[in-house]
């Protein structure tokens, strides 16, 4: 039976102005993700303009951020390719509609440029391209894009831009003869004002751009290495106000608070893709395990980077291990490099696919390794407080028996308390997690009580009381029992004996 239908045209078709909320604002509610689309934008210009020879191999990607809290500006510069004057207009207001599609570049989908238009007045773009005497600018009014998106009666999305989008070319003076430039101006007020918090932007940016491992990070040149063998690193030269550029935060010590735990062993792994080739490489950094590492150390969990940019948080691979708990326990990342492998539209996850599930299957064995590792540092630890409560027991018994100021009775019931410690000591060494060299000091130590205890039990002490009549000194030994029985602190017991007895001479 034939149906008549009436297929839509393109004049059928409206996009609606609300898709600029979407992309200015909704899709980003974290502030500072909006460095990570400029850095990334400039990453791939950075890359285009070494292609090009416009920038020598030698010669650093620069991205300049100035953080004017006066007057409530940032500004992001990179010595990247530029953009042409010509393609200017029809580049910056392509939305949904990125030439990058289909390219070796980080980002393609055309709308992260707007990332920071929620948190401004206006968001200005200025690019000046090699030979050009002119600076092209465009800028975004945001107090006008609110307007129109609060008043029903403004056009469709394309009027919409064109009712708050301001062009235009001025004379280049003191700008380099190649820049690209993000001006988010008139900041507005938000807690903690993180996009112009100095401290803030540079951990944020530690984490997450494309920037080098500091020198105090002993495997930075191992997983440099290993990551440039697979492709080019892009790595930025960042800076802030004229500071020192931005490193990563990865350090041969780590920070737990209470403690420090300092890196040692590490791990490269290569993750093929399900039909050939180089999926992703993984590198984690092992140390002792002593616990969950915090947020304020800037390193916790398995990260994950495309373009040697970080997609998602620390929490992005907590499915690889066997309880998420242990992924706080965890240094290390891994690099995506199957095009197959699609961050979404924010890139706080992935797309789901058989190229992600595969990747994520074969970390697996590695979340199972460091779930094995946490566990044997915490019965290890448990092994070693255990240890360290019977020597300390023992010790403490010990100097009651050589004291001699209780009862035969309470002494010998010492002595038994002392060989009952000296069995939990060797009940505490018999462990796999104890290596053979811990093993032999554990047994020094044991061997070190028990010739203390041949020595204090086995022979007749000076009795503490000869100086007071013979008739008295049971009462005071009956005292003195008393007074360990009934004490918490076996110390703080026998300093106030000694003290009794001092008296008493």
């Amino acid at each position: 039976m034939a149906h008549n239908s009436e297929n839509p045209t393109a004049h059928d078709i409206r996009v609606g102005k609300d898709l600029l909320e979407l992309v200015s604002s909704a899709m980003y509610v974290e502030p500072l993700t909006a460095y990570r689309e400029y850095l990334q934008n400039a990453a791939d210009s950075i890359d285009d303009a070494r292609r090009r020879g416009l920038l020598a191999n030698d010669e650093p990607g620069r991205v300049e951020i100035t953080l004017d809290q006066g007057s409530r500006i940032v500004r992001i510069r990179d010595n990247g390719v530029a953009i042409p004057r010509a393609e200017v207009v029809d580049r910056l207001l392509a939305l949904g509609g990125s030439s990058k599609r289909g390219t070796e570049a980080r980002g393609f989908r055309g709308v992260g440029r707007l990332a920071a238009l929620g948190y401004a007045q206006y968001l200005s773009f200025r690019s000046r391209a090699q030979g050009e005497d002119v600076v092209t600018e465009v800028t975004w009014d945001g107090r006008r894009l609110r307007a129109a998106l609060a008043d029903s009666d403004s056009g469709d999305l394309a009027a919409v831009v064109a009712a708050v989008v301001d062009v235009r070319a001025v004379p280049a003076r003191d700008e380099p003869s190649r820049f690209f430039e993000v001006e988010i101006g008139r900041i507005v007020r938000q807690r903690g004002d993180r996009l112009l918090a100095p401290d803030a932007v540079e951990s944020y940016l530690a984490q997450v751009a494309p920037v080098p491992f500091a020198s105090e990070f002993r495997h930075a040149a191992a997983i440099a290495d290993a990551l440039r063998a697979a492709g080019p690193l892009g790595e930025l030269e960042v800076t802030i106000d004229g500071g020192a550029p931005i490193t990563r935060p990865h350090r041969d010590v780590v920070n737990l608070g209470a403690s420090a735990t300092e890196i040692g062993e590490l791990t490269l792994i290569e993750l093929p893709g399900m039909h050939g080739g180089l999926a992703g490489l993984g590198w984690f950094a092992h140390h002792d395990y002593k616990g969950a590492i915090p947020a304020s150390a800037l390193v916790k969990g398995v990260r994950v980077r495309v373009g040697n940019i970080q997609v998602g948080d620390h929490t992005i691979l907590e499915q690889i291990f066997p309880e998420s708990r242990f992924n706080s326990w965890a240094v290390g990342e891994v690099h995506i490099f199957d095009r197959r492998i699609v961050p979404n539209g924010r890139r706080d996850q992935f797309e789901t696919n058989a190229h992600y599930a595969n990747l994520v299957n074969q970390l697996s064995p590695i979340g199972r390794d460091v779930a094995r590792r946490c566990r044997t540092s915490s019965m290890l630890r448990s092994k070693l407080r255990a240890f360290e409560l019977a020597r300390k027991d023992a010790a403490e018994r010990l100097a009651i028996i050589e004291q001699g100021a209780t009862s035969d009775r309470a002494r010998a019931a010492e002595i038994g308390r002392v060989g009952q410690a000296i069995g939990r000591m060797r009940k505490a060494m018999d462990a796999d997690a104890i290596d053979e060299g811990l093993h032999d000091e554990m047994s020094a130590t044991v061997a070190l009580v028990e010739a203390e205890l041949a020595r204090v039990g086995g022979s007749a002490t000076i009795d503490p009381l000869d100086m007071i009549a013979e008739d008295k000194r049971e009462a005071y030994r009956q005292m003195f029992n008393l007074i360990y029985e009934c004490s918490a602190n076996r110390v703080a017991a026998k300093s106030l004996v000694d003290r009794i007895i001092q008296r008493l001479a």
